[in-house]
């Protein structure tokens, strides 16, 4: 009987000690900055518990709350601004969203027409405009329309308080906290463009300078490689670019169009074309780990641990201790980093007319994690059974992981039935909704929710896949740059549905290993290394202390 009681007290010890590292994680969450993002109307500081504080510009009252949880990104231009939840709804304020209450946060992907497109993936801020990007990759435009930067006729739409489709088959949206000009990249890296291009910012060339681009229109003479990032001033825009030739050791580097009187373009001569900023300050082993674009200046912080900038400075945005211009880059003194901290975990954010400096490590900002990750997960050689659409493309998938969430082979001979009658696109969207366990596409998770079961309940599924595991098998090792990463299978399947299913799709491996072969960017290995073993992210199931402790010694 003493021995139940004392095993009781130590249940009831170790319950308070997970609570009391359940709150203590709950307030370091309060404390991570997530995002930052600035414009005219005020300043969004968006935490990693989901939470958001808002700086009014002129206010002279404490920043208020924002009334709404689960944010996912926020963003902020002009006299607007958009949050983006979890869930994927958008709600915006504005003059040109919602006139009649511009202080009012209102639904706005409740307001796109067609049902099925209501579900949205990213969100951009221009100056006076909000751009969504649906996970259909459907591009549309909201808000003001007096540049024709929605692609509309402004003289018969000047502004609009519903969503209208600009473009389809877009895969990234770019603009800027002060632009009236928006580029919209589609799946073949094609670049278009439309809005004000009065200085040439559209990248048009000469001859098309001083014109307003009604029409979305695709952006020639682009340099060679892939196309990261785009962030846009008033008058200009910048380009981020990583060379294809340097498959090796990939370099990233900046390119600017526009006018180089408004100081935003980091050259002394005017560019209508995109053409390369270059500095004695970008050395050949100095890789450009983040940037962001205001009013009229530009930041960058770089691998070596340098900020540069340029542009306007009339209100100390540059942060050089002055309020001198500059137009072409500078190195600015960096502020001591605290404990240590890596670099590559620091970010910056530009407002209309001030910046930021900012540690995240949760945050990556050309990397994107879950697209490095994706890349892994569609590789063919880890799939070992095929399915042909309607149009006869084949679609790999993995047997283990349909056989755990769908059923077995009779049930797996249900979904080759329903895919043979799908398009590619819907195929593709149905099979990320399996492994995702996340609706992208409505009316057909509904009909495949009628046939299958979505949801077994994480136990369930770790019993079913590791229920005969080899108790000398506990490790998953990736190999890379000739070191090996262990990390302990059963934290990566308590891990987000997607993540854990890519690797559960290759553990029938005997070696038990994969070469990345440069799959994922070093940025995103970190983050991923980080995050594996991080006890900050709350799992989807409870982690026992023992786990904890073995996780400690594995670190």
């Amino acid at each position: 009987m003493k021995i139940k009681i004392e095993n009781e007290n130590e249940n009831e010890n170790e319950n308070e000690n997970e609570n009391e590292n359940e709150n203590e994680n709950e307030n370091e969450n309060e404390k991570q900055i997530k995002q930052i993002s600035s414009g005219n109307f005020g300043t969004i500081f968006l935490f990693k518990n989901g939470k958001a504080i808002e700086y009014l510009k002129d206010s002279k009252q404490n920043p208020e709350k924002i009334q709404i949880e689960n944010i996912q990104k926020v963003t902020v231009g002009w006299r607007s601004e958009a949050i983006l939840t979890k869930e994927r709804n958008v709600f915006a304020k504005g003059e040109d969203i919602n006139p009649e209450n511009p202080n009012e946060l209102i639904n706005i992907s409740s307001l796109i027409e067609d049902t099925n497109d209501r579900i949205i993936q990213d969100i951009v801020s221009g100056s006076n405009s909000i751009y969504l990007l649906t996970s259909n990759q459907n591009a549309y435009g909201i808000g003001s329309n007096r540049y024709d930067q929605l692609s509309f006729d402004s003289k018969t739409l000047p502004k609009t308080e519903k969503p209208i489709l600009m473009m389809k088959n877009v895969s990234k949206i770019f603009s800027g906290n002060s632009s009236d000009h928006v580029f919209l990249l589609n799946s073949n890296q094609e670049l278009f463009g439309c809005g004000d291009n009065g200085n040439g910012q559209l990248g048009l060339g000469e001859s098309r300078k001083e014109e307003t681009i009604q029409k979305l229109t695709k952006i020639q003479n682009i340099p060679k490689g892939k196309i990261i990032d785009i962030q846009c001033g008033i008058d200009h825009s910048i380009m981020l670019i990583e060379n294809e030739n340097e498959n090796q050791n990939p370099k990233k580097k900046l390119y600017s169009c526009g006018n180089y009187k408004h100081k935003g373009i980091g050259k002394t001569e005017n560019n209508y074309e995109f053409t390369e900023i270059k500095s004695t300050l970008f050395e050949n082993d100095d890789n450009i780990l983040d940037f962001s674009v205001g009013y009229a200046h530009t930041l960058i912080l770089t691998s070596n641990e340098k900020l540069i900038g340029f542009g306007y400075n009339s209100s100390g945005e540059l942060g050089t201790g002055d309020i001198n211009n500059q137009l072409i880059p500078i190195q600015i003194k960096l502020p001591k980093l605290r404990f240590n901290q890596d670099i590559s975990n620091y970010h910056v954010s530009s407002g209309y007319n001030n910046s930021f400096l900012y540690y995240s490590p949760f945050l990556s900002p050309f990397s994107n994690l879950e697209e490095d990750l994706i890349k892994l997960f569609r590789r063919k050689e880890f799939c070992d059974i095929s399915f042909k659409t309607k149009n006869g493309e084949i679609i790999s998938a993995h047997k283990l992981i349909l056989q755990t969430i769908i059923g077995q082979e009779d049930q797996i001979e249900k979904l080759r039935e329903i895919i043979s009658k799908k398009s590619i696109k819907e195929s593709n969207q149905i099979f990320e909704m399996i492994y995702s366990n996340r609706i992208i596409n409505p009316k057909l998770y509904s009909e495949i929710e009628q046939e299958f079961n979505l949801f077994f309940p994480i136990e369930e599924i770790m019993k079913r896949i590791y229920g005969n595991e080899n108790e000398n098998e506990k490790d998953f090792i990736i190999e890379r740059k000739e070191k090996q990463y262990k990390f302990p299978k059963l934290i990566l399947i308590m891990r987000s549905e997607l993540y854990r299913r890519m690797f559960l799709s290759i553990k029938n491996d005997k070696s038990n290993k994969v070469t990345d072969k440069n799959e994922l960017s070093d940025k995103s290995f970190q983050i991923f290394e980080y995050w594996i073993y991080s006890n900050q992210i709350k799992d989807e199931i409870q982690i026992t202390q023992r786990m904890i402790r073995e996780i400690k010694k594995n670190n």
